[in-house]
């Protein structure tokens, strides 16, 4: 017997939930029932279904800002309610400072994922009203605040998908101001390098019971190595 690990899927991607809040308990001094997290975008993509599934095991309060037609499925939202106990509440940007304000982590992810490129022209026009700028973390009136995104990132021109973007629809940024990645709030590249220690963790709670067994030949030892 093995494990199997959920490296990503399309519907969930549990080990950068486990760096994130990894990451949270690094910067935010507090227990985790006591935290609010608002992710702010695509709320039905699957770092927000891990992100609020995490949360819910944790006693962590979860906010999704988002369009009503990027919202989380129900299916989910009603797992997360009756296996685990929380809750999700969905705000869109009309009522954003309620939905912002309090929050300890303000999250975001790309508004295109990987095979959607189809579909820019449709996320854009849902989701510009919900780039996290200055004034989005500002409304949280926390000034502990913390920025995350799980990366990589679309806040400036120096990628071809950025410039891209630009060129079409001109704009210099999607889900985050280049002054929101590069501040002194954003912990993006701390949340990155957890991933590496989260993931080390999962395989010695999973693995690290087992014989190591010593290869036959030299044959073997490339083969596994």
């Amino acid at each position: 017997k093995v494990p199997v690990w959920n490296g990503l899927t399309n519907l969930h991607h549990p080990t950068q939930a486990l760096a994130d809040f990894m990451t949270a308990t690094e910067y935010i001094d507090k227990p985790f029932h006591e935290m609010k997290i608002v992710f702010v975008g695509d709320a039905a993509n699957n770092v927000a279904y891990s992100l609020m599934i995490t949360a819910a095991k944790l006693g962590a309060k979860f906010v999704a800002l988002c369009p009503p037609t990027r919202r989380p499925e129900m299916d989910i939202v009603r797992m997360v309610r009756e296996a685990y106990g929380g809750t999700v509440e969905c705000y869109d940007i009309a009522s954003r400072r309620q939905a912002l304000a309090g929050a300890d982590v303000v999250y975001t992810d790309v508004w295109v994922s990987m095979g959607e490129e189809h579909l820019f022209d449709e996320r854009i026009r849902e989701l510009q009203p919900y780039q996290v700028d200055v004034s989005m973390m500002m409304d949280t009136q926390n000034e502990n605040c913390k920025f995350l995104h799980c990366l990589p990132a679309f806040h400036d021109l120096n990628t071809s998908v950025g410039r891209h973007v630009h060129e079409k629809y001109g704009l210099s940024a999607m889900e985050c101001s280049d002054e929101v990645f590069r501040s002194e709030r954003s912990v993006v590249f701390e949340q990155a390098a957890n991933r590496v220690h989260t993931i080390k963790a999962v395989m010695v709670a999973t693995v690290g019971h087992l014989e190591r067994r010593a290869p036959d030949s030299l044959d073997q030892l490339a083969i596994t190595g």
